[in-house]
């Protein structure tokens, strides 16, 4: 898959602004980025549902703008919403997706059985499928999803809503997906999810800031230096951090406070004083391989300086 200057504009407001990029075949692709990055346009334009304002891309060999029909009937697609019935049972929504993805009848019964194997819901066919819980709803979008055996799927924030242990579970399924040889192009809000993917892109505003494996994010992408600064009630001195000589940005990371600096060797020195002078005692202040989401925030802040410096 590949696409090059694609753009797509509605009236004067540009969803999506000449992005270019390849995925690789059994290859986990991420595509992140805030609300209203341009994701969602970016999926519908590759899945053949709209045409693009310009530019050109390719899926699975076909053409984004006079092959659209031929695309869709080669993907999978599967959205935070699991796109399900929910008053119909497991069994009648596997076999609703059969008769939609037009599966072969002497093949409909070997299908339906890896669907059930997939998504684990053995014993569970005639559930109704609002009964179900959210992971088992996850699992049945995603083997109906695979029915026709696509060669490429399309998760749109496919574990929104679920808990942890089952996130973990669907990316277990994933990967296998990507062993075997399908692509997977996945968007999450989740930056533990994103260490799953081979490589990922950072879209911001319909133009894509940042490209790289997960390594080369935290390592290429990111030119200042985070440190970890661990420390009782780190909401309430959060403020005070950022104010501090040589700190760039601070945010909130679990427990504790993340901080881009300029330069570590300064800035340590310098946190510390600060917080000693405030009478704080028993904190830690710590360089550390900065996160997806302290590559993200960052690079982020730096466009947004950019475009201001130019206007």
């Amino acid at each position: 898959m590949s696409v090059e200057n694609l753009e797509k504009k509605f009236g004067d407001f540009t969803a999506v602004n000449r992005i270019s990029f390849e995925v690789s075949p059994g290859e986990i692709f991420g595509f992140l980025g805030p609300n209203g990055a341009g994701k969602s346009t970016t999926i519908r334009m590759l899945c053949g549902i709209i045409p693009p304002t310009s530019g050109k891309g390719h899926v699975i060999g076909y053409d984004i703008i006079k092959e659209q029909h031929k695309i869709k009937e080669h993907i999978g697609y599967m959205s935070q919403r699991f796109s399900l019935y929910n008053d119909l049972t497991v069994e009648e929504n596997i076999n609703f997706y059969s008769g939609i993805y037009k599966i072969p009848k002497d093949e409909k019964k070997a299908r339906f059985e890896m669907t059930v194997r997939t998504a684990g819901l053995e014993g569970m066919e005639s559930r109704i499928t609002a009964t179900l819980a959210g992971g088992w709803k996850q699992r049945l979008a995603l083997g109906c999803a695979l029915l026709h055996k696509p060669k490429i799927i399309f998760l749109d924030e496919p574990t929104s809503g679920v808990d942890p242990i089952t996130r973990a579970n669907f990316w277990g399924v994933i990967k296998k997906l990507a062993s075997m040889g399908v692509t997977v192009f996945v968007t999450t809000h989740y930056m533990d999810e994103a260490e799953n993917c081979d490589r990922m892109v950072l879209i911001y505003r319909g133009t894509i800031i940042v490209m790289g494996t997960p390594e080369e994010m935290k390592t290429k992408h990111m030119k200042n230096e985070v440190l970890e600064i661990a420390l009782a009630d780190s909401q309430n001195w959060l403020d005070k951090v950022k104010k501090i000589e040589g700190v760039k940005e601070a945010a909130l990371f679990g427990s504790t406070i993340h901080a881009v600096v300029y330069d570590s060797r300064k800035a340590i020195p310098a946190i510390k004083a600060s917080l000693e002078k405030e009478g704080l005692k028993g904190f830690g202040v710590n360089k550390i391989l900065p996160s997806l989401e302290d590559v993200f925030v960052s690079s982020i802040e730096n466009y947004d300086q950019r475009e201001s410096e130019k206007s």
